[in-house]
């Protein structure tokens, strides 16, 4: 019974496939909302600057990024998922602004320099090999640029402190972490923000 819920949780929210994946999406959209939001916020994005959105699941913050950049580009590796934002960003991706593609944290198919800010929400614990992600983000972004990561903290199997480390040994700098609370049944998020070197 227990391995038939995870099976099905997974199957929902972890790596979004099918009917369940798409219903999956749809809670996802209401419940990470408002973390969408402030992340968009915290990394700030300006009509100049190139986005890169993992696991961008329904496309609620791609949306918001690429409303405020110049594009936003959503790496998802859940074909469901992929066509849940185009959905929601269709307008954005005839005008130029959203692009969507498969892929993960750890191969983003983009060539090195190429983003001013990367964002994740509530996918850093799918990314497998952490540290090989944060070096793939690292190379991804060009001088100068950030980082705005944030992450269930039930779902979180490390410490903040090894989260600083991993990023700091990839090559970010200002590395640090904050817990934000954001009501309802989604309990406390833990925040990563950071820089590589201008």
């Amino acid at each position: 019974m227990a391995n038939n819920l995870m099976k099905a949780l997974d199957a929902a929210f972890g790596h979004p496939r099918g009917k369940v994946g798409e219903l999956g999406g749809r809670v996802m959209a209401v419940l990470n909302a408002k973390v969408e939001e402030h992340v968009t916020d915290v990394a700030a994005p300006t009509p100049e600057e190139v986005v890169l959105v993992l696991g961008p699941g329904p496309g609620v913050g791609l949306k918001l990024a690429g409303e405020r950049a110049l594009k936003a580009i959503g790496v998802d590796p859940s074909q469901v998922m992929l066509d849940e934002a185009r959905t929601r960003c269709a307008e954005l991706i005839v005008a130029g602004r959203v692009e969507l593609r498969e892929g993960a944290a750890t191969r983003t198919g983009q060539p090195g320099d190429s983003v001013d800010v990367v964002v994740s929400v509530n996918n850093l614990q799918l990314w497998g090999n952490r540290p090989a992600a944060f070096h793939e983000l690292a190379r991804v972004l060009r001088p100068g640029g950030r980082l705005v990561v944030s992450v269930h903290r039930r779902v979180l199997d490390t410490s903040e402190y090894d989260l600083i480390r991993e990023a700091e040994e990839a090559g970010f700098t200002e590395v640090r972490t904050s817990l934000h609370q954001y009501g309802g049944v989604v309990g406390p998020a833990v925040q990563l923000v950071a820089r590589v070197p201008a």
